[in-house]
């Protein structure tokens, strides 16, 4: 599979293999968060949005946009292949849902993450009798140790819906993965047929 840039778009060339890789898994790590960095995301109540610009989908490529600054996930307008049949028809839209539902989930999980890791640290300064920040501006923060309290805490209370994203994650690649290998077993089934049909076109007749 090849890809190219086009402003801060990438599309990939899309092949009979290499269109149909399954969706990668993804885990969730210790801290539970796809942001896992020092950077928090920017804390909106509202419904994140994604970018206003979505191209076209083409038939040739799909299309992959740069990461959201929410979930953290690039976004993914799969291609329209000429003549699509249901079965492919069927695959697409599946995919397209999972990811945007991958999306929705992982825009949720960090915007908690980072409402309670902030909470978190201003309480435990505040025991401290210390301000956010210090005498020079710089914002205070608390060592590994400390922070590692948090991450525990936020890891059990949130185990359930963690094993839930997980268990949804692997029903929905499963399904996927078998409507993969269905479309395979047509498309080379079709160029089988085209191909035998071809051969009796070509024979003279005796």
């Amino acid at each position: 599979m090849a890809s190219r840039t086009a402003g801060s778009l990438t599309w990939r060339i899309v092949d009979p293999l290499t269109s149909l890789a399954p969706l990668r898994p993804h885990r969730l790590s210790a801290l539970c968060s796809r942001q896992c960095s020092s950077k928090q995301a920017p804390r909106q109540d509202k419904k994140p949005k994604r970018s206003p610009f979505r191209p076209a989908p083409s038939s040739t490529h799909d299309w992959i946009g740069p990461p959201n600054p929410l979930s953290n996930l690039r976004p993914i307008v799969y291609h329209i292949p000429e003549n699509e049949t249901e079965l492919e028809k069927r695959l697409r839209h599946l995919r397209q849902e999972t990811e945007d539902w991958n999306h929705d989930f992982w825009t949720k999980q960090n915007i908690t993450f980072s409402k309670e890791k902030e909470a978190f640290i201003i309480s435990q300064l505040k025991a401290k009798g210390l301000t956010v920040r210090d005498e020079q501006g710089r914002r205070r923060s608390l060592n590994s140790e400390e922070m590692a309290v948090f991450y525990k805490s936020f890891l059990d209370k949130n185990r359930i819906r963690h094993a839930n994203y997980n268990n949804e994650w692997y029903r929905r690649n499963f399904t996927i993965t078998l409507l993969m290998a269905r479309v395979a077993l047509n498309n080379m089934w079709k160029t089988v047929t085209n191909r035998h049909s071809g051969k009796n076109n070509s024979t003279p007749p005796t």
